[in-house]
C-alpha cells in the first residue's frame, strides 16, 4: 500500500526532507541533520506539521458525558472557544493516548486524537 503525503509534502520535499513511513503517512523524519534540528529547538524554535493527526467530532445530547468518560478533564468545564489537553484511558484508567478537546463556538466539543491514535 503507497503512504499517504501530507498537505505539506511538497513544502518539506521543497526544503530537502528526508521522509518516513509513519502509521502510513510519508512523514519528514529530518532536513539537514538530526542533531542541528535538536539543536535549534533547545537554543530557538521548532515546527512539528501534525497535519496527519485525525479529528474526531463528537455530537448529540450526550457528546459532553461521553467525552468527560473518555478523558481525564471536565470537558464541561469549557467555554466555546476553549480547549484543554486531556489524554484518553481505558476502562481500567490505563493512559491509550493524549488529545485536545476543543468545545467551538455554537458547537459540541470535538477532539483531537494524539499521534498513537487510529
Amino acid at each position: 500500500m503507497a503512504l499517504r503525503p501530507p498537505p505539506l509534502h511538497a513544502v518539506h520535499d521543497n526544503r530537502g526532507a528526508s521522509f518516513t513511513d509513519f502509521g502510513g503517512w510519508e512523514m519528514p523524519v529530518e532536513f539537514d541533520s538530526i542533531h542541528e534540528e535538536h539543536e535549534a529547538v533547545r537554543t530557538a524554535a521548532g515546527l512539528f506539521d501534525v497535519s496527519h493527526m485525525g479529528e474526531v467530532t463528537v455530537t448529540g445530547p450526550d457528546a459532553t458525558t461521553l467525552l468527560n468518560r473518555l478523558t481525564t478533564n471536565d470537558v464541561s468545564a469549557l467555554d466555546p472557544g476553549q480547549a484543554q489537553y486531556s489524554t484518553i484511558t481505558n476502562e481500567d484508567g490505563i493512559i491509550l493516548d493524549d488529545t485536545v478537546v476543543y468545545r467551538l463556538p455554537e458547537s459540541v466539543p470535538e477532539g483531537t486524537p494524539g499521534e498513537g491514535a487510529p
